[in-house]
């Protein structure tokens, strides 16, 4: 029995080598699928070595030179389709130097040059895959199922599609947390570094709000379902990350703006060392070193990698071309509630006509019910913290920016802005409201009832944030919001915001944004009635936290955690990112019109420069790579 159970192990113990060697196999196979050109070069270039070693040199000549040729005739016709197309990139440059030196008799650097331009795609392939790793983490950590409690206290694995509201969900030690709950059992500890960029472990107690994606610590919990799949913060970011991941950043126009100078500038100087030199080899010794064929990708590398540690902080950039208007924002707009203040108010005083207080509420909440403003939920959640009972209606219609009107038992309930209630109300009277309150004016079958007096204090982190814009070269701040003047002002004075304007209608926030002097404009809102300013706007913002889907289906750039000072980091990160392509671009473009020089005047041979071309072209990625990394933290970033 013990050497049958010796066997056993053995056995097992093999299993993994063989399926690691397996696997080993695949990867080769695909990377030789992948790039054929690669390795068929590697193996042209070791024909050509024992060739060489045999003493048949011309044999050797003729070998990489039909080879060269032949690669340059198949590059050249996808570099004509191109130039056809109106896109002219810096594979001109290869293959006219692939040609020259060729006709000159330095074959070995034509495999050279062949290699650095057939292995830019495996280069590219590594370096992006390296800058988008933050972007494939999220997607890799997305749960498949969750463990729902059943009545008799078992468990059993179910798709999340069939998580329902209110089920109750056992979430394991070291488990990603699979959908939006409420915990039932605590106190627990949550990683939700995913999330929002924090390292710190975040401890929350029974009856906290648990977000999908936050990864459990130690301690097995029960939460109830609060979202269903789709409609889950993970979720949310998910999709927002795969559209980011698809889209294809115009980094690389970018590139060309580079590419056609340098490649005009190229062909004149290898000319002209022919022509002063007399010797042909020098036109194809500065060809050689000018064909950075994989240095224009640092660019791409460099957007795929602020695109990725945008993601690490919570920040959902859509693609590569939004940081480079991030860069140079001029103006940043804001809409206020939700967005400037808390978006949490509280009901501070109920002043009637003639209706009591509770019943007051009752009818305003039972009506805020059917509205999407976070006033309205503010107002429902505090009379069911009274214990009042709400109604359901018979009809209720929302009236974007301006209030909400429903039918209960005959009576109706009009509730909103003071303006609004007038035109449908008789007798209503103006609040008198301190610094930051507001008013919601309710009118009952056309007379006016009352006023609910509200207070939505604004974000302790907002004044910073919009310092830290204004350190960043954003010079103009406005607020554009729907409420009134007067809490307006009080509120822009608080942040430090100097433009206002109040009473807005949706259609108004997009005249004005769209009228704005200083661009790139940057827009930043939460609810559904700021999505059409948001996809206006040169490069809107939404607060994807507790906003709505409309707002972060529309913006350019979705914050998903409930922080404001991450508007500034987004501008950062842009702006950092941009700097770090051009960086990238110039120090490529630099070393080689150096080695040109030296090419030149004939101090580098086509076969070294090439190899230090290939240098040149990897410490270009490595140095994209750096947007990768946070760079030097400002002291109001948290």
């Amino acid at each position: 029995m013990k050497e049958a159970s010796a066997g056993l192990v053995t056995n097992r113990s093999e299993g993994p080598d063989l399926n690691s060697a397996q696997e080993r196999q695949r990867g080769v196979i695909t990377v030789l699928r992948r790039y054929p050109l690669v390795w068929l070069t590697v193996l042209v270039g070791i024909v050509v070595a024992f060739v060489l070693l045999a003493g048949q040199h011309d044999a050797a000549r003729w070998t990489a030179s039909l080879y060269a040729v032949a690669i340059a005739l198949y590059q050249g016709i996808g570099m004509v389709k191109d130039i056809l197309r109106g896109h002219w990139g810096i594979d001109i440059l290869a293959v006219t130097a692939i040609f020259a030196t060729v006709a000159v008799g330095e074959y070995i650097a034509s495999l050279i040059i062949i290699l650095m331009l057939t292995g830019g795609a495996a280069l590219e392939d590594y370096a992006t895959g390296r800058a988008n790793r933050e972007l494939r983490s999220l997607l890799d950590r997305a749960p498949r199922i969750a463990h729902r409690e059943n009545p008799d206290g078992t468990t059993s694995d179910v798709p999340l599609a069939d998580v329902e509201i209110g089920d109750s969900l056992l979430v394991r030690p070291a488990e990603v947390v699979p959908v939006d709950g409420v915990l039932l059992s605590g106190p627990a500890v949550f990683d939700e570094s995913a999330l929002r960029g924090e390292s710190l472990p975040v401890e929350h107690v029974v009856g906290d709000s648990v977000l999908s994606g936050a990864l459990n610590g130690p301690a097995a919990v029960r939460i109830r379902v609060s979202a269903r799949e789709e409609d889950s913060q993970f979720s949310r970011i998910i999709a927002l990350v795969r559209d980011a991941a698809e889209s294809k950043a115009p980094v690389v126009r970018l590139a060309d703006r580079y590419a056609v100078p340098f490649t005009a500038f190229s062909l004149a100087m290898a000319g002209l060392a022919w022509f002063l030199s007399g010797d042909p080899v020098r036109f194809a010794e500065v060809l050689v070193v000018a064909t950075p064929c994989p240095l224009l990708i640092a660019a791409p590398v460099a957007f795929l990698g602020g695109m990725s540690r945008a993601a690490k902080s919570g920040i959902i950039v859509k693609s590569g071309g939004t940081l480079e208007q991030l860069s140079r924002v001029k103006t940043a707009a804001f809409d206020k509630t939700g967005t400037l203040t808390s978006g949490d108010p509280s009901l501070e005083e109920i002043r009637t006509v003639a209706t009591a207080p509770d019943e007051l509420l009752a009818l305003t909440a039972s009506a805020e019910q059917y509205s999407s403003h976070v006033l309205a939920a503010a107002i429902v959640a505090e009379a069911q913290s009274r214990g009042l009972t709400l109604h359901s209606t018979e009809s209720a219609v929302e009236h974007a920016t301006n209030g909400v009107s429903a039918t209960f038992g005959g009576r109706h309930i009009l509730v909103g802005k003071r303006a609004f209630v007038a035109s449908q109300v008789s007798g209503v009277q103006e609040a008198l409201l301190t610094g930051g309150q507001l008013a919601v004016y309710v009118g009952i079958d056309g007379r006016f009832a009352g006023t609910l007096i509200m207070r939505d204090p604004l974000r302790p982190e907002a004044p910073a944030t919009l310092a830290a814009l204004q350190e960043l070269g954003v010079a103009d701040t406005v607020m554009l919001t729907g409420d009134a003047e007067a809490t307006a002002r009080f509120i822009a004075a608080e942040a430090g915001i100097t433009e206002i304007h109040a009473g807005l209608l949706p259609a108004d926030k997009v005249r004005l944004v769209n009228a704005l002097e200083h661009r790139q404009v940057l827009m930043v809102g939460d609810g559904i009635n700021d999505a059409p300013v948001l996809a206006s706007a040169d490069v809107g913002i939404a607060m994807g936290a507790k906003g709505s889907t409309a707002a972060s289906e529309s913006a350019d750039v979705v914050i998903m955690v409930d922080d404001l000072a991450k508007v500034a980091q987004a501008v950062q990160i842009g702006q950092r990112t941009v700097r770090i392509a051009v960086e990238s671009i110039w120090i490529g473009i630099i070393l080689s019109v150096g080695l040109m020089f030296l090419a030149a005047w004939g101090l580098i041979p086509a076969v070294a420069g090439a190899l230090a071309q290939e240098v040149i072209d990897l410490a270009t990625i490595l140095n994209a790579l750096r947007a990768l990394s946070p760079g030097r933290r400002r002291n109001n970033e948290k």
